[in-house]
C-alpha cells in the first residue's frame, strides 16, 4: 500500500539555473493535479498562453512580472494567484525565479 501522502524538498529539486534558461521538472502528475517546478534565469519569459484547466502560481524565489488577462503586476516569493482555466497569462522573470505551478484537472 502506498503512503497517504506525497512528500519532497522542493529547495533540492531545482539545479541551478543557467544564464538565458527556463527548466520544468514535474513532480507529481495524478488524475487531479499536475505540480511543476519552474526555474527562470532572469530575464526569460513564458509569452502568453492559456491553460484549458484552472490552475495556480506561487512564486517561491525572485522576482517576476504576471500578467494575467489585462492586468500585470509585479510578483515576489509568496505571490499565490488561482487562475481560472483558458485565462491568457505571461511570466517574466526579472531576478532568478523558482516558480511552482499546480493545474487543477477536472
Amino acid at each position: 500500500m502506498s503512503a497517504p501522502y506525497f512528500h519532497i524538498d522542493l529547495s533540492a529539486q531545482m539545479q541551478e539555473i543557467a544564464p538565458d534558461s527556463i527548466i520544468s521538472r514535474t513532480i507529481h502528475n495524478d488524475d487531479k493535479m499536475k505540480a511543476v517546478l519552474f526555474g527562470f534565469a532572469a530575464g526569460q519569459e513564458l509569452s502568453e498562453h492559456t491553460a484549458s484547466v484552472p490552475a495556480v502560481i506561487h512564486i517561491l524565489s525572485g522576482e517576476a512580472r504576471l500578467t494575467l488577462g489585462s492586468d500585470a503586476m509585479d510578483a515576489h516569493p509568496g505571490t499565490w494567484v488561482r487562475m481560472t482555466a483558458n485565462l491568457p497569462h505571461s511570466v517574466r522573470a526579472k531576478t532568478p525565479v523558482i516558480m511552482l505551478l499546480l493545474m487543477l484537472k477536472q
